[in-house]
């Protein structure tokens, strides 16, 4: 019988598994070409199962939407090699899919997986995602507002060897590049990709040899079942019973009408129950989301409730999560899925945090911003002689909770990508920014009020290009919770020609044309407030308002504080009434 591990060895053997994944996120990311990688961080690498493609661990810094979908993505392979779908894999090899349908997000998220041998056998799967800028369709950037089906939005890859025995296949690299823009920049990224599982194999054999290939195995079912116990201790915190809630979509970018995301919480025998039975059926638009990016979303959602849980399969078995069928929270080929990953993924998350915040009010918060701002921009510039595609992501503000309010120009919840510097962004590609800064007001009232989000604006300088939108919150702004007050909604508005348009879908359109001159003007939401905003101390919405972050009209109506004719100091009679009696007239 096996020696169970001491608690040292198997510390050490975890924070191993976690070094090389960050050790491989690190090296994507000093190596990547592209921004939205180098300095967004828009990628994670991670180590998967040998057997199942089951996640081991993953790294740190990269996006936790890709927990659950490089899981299934890596499953996914391993079934087409066993059915002869796929090549089967040698030393060296790397396969490379963005076939969302098989365990993926969008089309622009493309993954490699690796074999990684041991005395002759695959001991386990390296693999790493990667925000690519452009992967062909309709529009640049691949966020196509209007469409209507997968293939106007690009390149989809079943999973193919991209590299034989650590060579790239020449063929398959030509198909790609001739099927993308900006082609001749993506060898960059691609290499990027490779140099990562590369640091991450040599890291994992020093692992290896220094442990034990037998002692690591024994490590990882140990860390697994711990992971299943933390998260069956945590979610005993929970009372028994059946939690609801909506969040809500604003639009699928073709028809102008709401998709309702129903949610269901059952705490039951020591594990929770999701059901999105009622949620709004398949769209014709590309706010579908995939199965693997579905239940993706509720893995991440836990994991911002319950941060300390290890993040490895284990961890996921306790949540059960019913498959949304009729839904479009289950897109099967061909439905469009362009905004799944970055926008349909952290309303999911919203409709979690809303159900169990009633469950858990010390834990939980009010909802975030709640969306990536997804924001490309393809043109040609004539200064340099050469065609670009830019993509950029935005923060927002994040929901107040009971201890604090809520971060402001936060990470969207599904990751922690940032926004590139405008510095950077203004040297790749023929751009002004005319404004990047805070969203005042933008935050939902509340006793714990809600993070602003920011405004920016942003000049073309030289030459024609498209612009390119799929936001979300442009309707609804994130859900205030315990009578907080919603975050304001997302705002578009391009200034071309001497005019001002704001898109039909509010925060999704495709192809507007724009010329140097013309500028984008874009106000990410603010999180919702968390508690009833007439509790807020008058000294904090004092503070609020000497920053800025509200008027004293606001202040008034919002949280019921009245300045002193001086406009420095808080009327507290007036305050007290206007607390009381907050319908009465001044």
């Amino acid at each position: 019988m096996t020696e169970p591990l001491d608690p040292i060895t198997l510390s050490v053997i975890q924070n191993g598994l976690q070094q090389v994944c960050d050790e491989m996120d690190m090296s994507f990311s000093r190596s990547a070409f592209s921004p939205v990688i180098a300095e967004a961080n828009d990628r994670s690498d991670g180590i998967y199962a040998a057997d199942n493609g089951e996640l081991i661990a993953q790294g740190l810094m990269g996006l936790p939407v890709f927990v659950g979908t490089m899981q299934e993505s890596t499953r996914n392979l391993i079934e087409f090699i066993r059915d002869g779908r796929a090549l089967p894999p040698e030393d060296g090899d790397i396969y490379i899919v963005n076939d969302p349908y098989l365990g993926g997000t969008h089309l622009m998220d493309v993954r490699f997986a690796m074999p990684f041998y041991r005395d002759g056998e695959i001991f386990c799967w390296l693999s790493n995602t990667g925000h690519w800028p452009d992967i062909g369709g309709a529009v640049p950037g691949g966020f196509s507002a209007n469409a209507t089906a997968v293939e106007q939005e690009g390149l989809r890859l079943p999973p193919v060897k991209l590299f034989k025995r650590g060579e790239m296949d020449p063929e398959i690299y030509a198909i790609i590049c001739s099927n993308i823009r900006i082609a001749d920049q993506r060898i960059g990224d691609i290499r990027a990709q490779e140099a990562a599982l590369l640091v991450g194999r040599a890291r994992l054999n020093e692992l290896l040899d220094r442990f034990g290939d037998e002692t690591v195995k024994q490590a990882i079912a140990e860390l697994k079942r711990r992971g299943a116990r933390q998260m069956r201790a945590r979610i005993a915190e929970i009372p028994e019973g059946v939690y609801r809630a909506e969040a809500f979509i604003d639009s699928d970018g073709v028809v102008d009408e709401p998709l309702v995301i129903k949610l269901t919480v059952e705490k039951r025998d020591g594990a929770l129950r999701f059901s999105f039975a009622g949620s709004s059926p398949p769209c014709q638009g590309p706010m579908n989301s995939v199965i693997a990016t579905t239940r993706s979303s509720v893995y991440l959602a836990m994991r911002h409730i319950f941060p300390d849980v290890p993040i490895n399969a284990g961890a996921f078995e306790p949540l059960e999560i019913e498959d949304p069928e009729g839904t479009f929270l289950y897109a099967r080929y061909p439905r469009p899925v362009s905004g799944c990953a970055a926008e349909v993924s952290q309303r999911i998350a919203e409709a979690v945090f809303a159900a169990l915040v009633q469950a858990l009010p010390d834990r939980v918060t009010a909802a975030p911003a709640g969306s990536s701002g997804n924001f490309a921009l393809g043109g040609h510039d004539p200064a340099r002689g050469r065609s670009y595609v830019m993509y950029q992501i935005s923060g927002g503000g994040y929901g107040g909770n009971a201890d604090h309010d809520g971060l402001t120009n936060g990470c969207s919840t599904i990751g922690i990508s940032k926004t590139p510097p405008i510095e950077v962004m203004e040297q790749y590609y023929p751009v002004l920014y005319h404004e990047y800064g805070l969203r005042e007001g933008s935050g939902g009232a509340g006793e714990k009020r809600g993070g602003f989000g920011l405004k920016y604006t942003v000049e073309v300088r030289r030459g024609e290009a498209t612009a390119s939108f799929v936001m979300d919150h442009g309707r609804f702004g994130p859900q205030g919770v315990l009578g907080g007050c919603d975050g304001m909604p997302n705002s578009v508005t391009v200034h071309r020609g001497g005019r001002s348009y704001v898109p039909e879908h509010l925060s999704k359109d495709q192809d507007i044309r724009v010329a140097a001159g013309d500028r984008i003007e874009v106000g990410t939401p603010g999180g919702g407030g968390y508690g009833d905003p007439f509790r807020r101390p008058a000294a904090k919405v004092l503070a609020d308002i000497r920053l800025g972050y509200y008027t004293s009209d606001q202040a008034r109506e919002l949280f019921g504080v009245v300045l002193d004719p001086s406009g420095r100091d808080v009327d507290m009679a007036a305050t007290a009434r206007r607390r009381a009696h907050p319908q009465a007239a001044e």
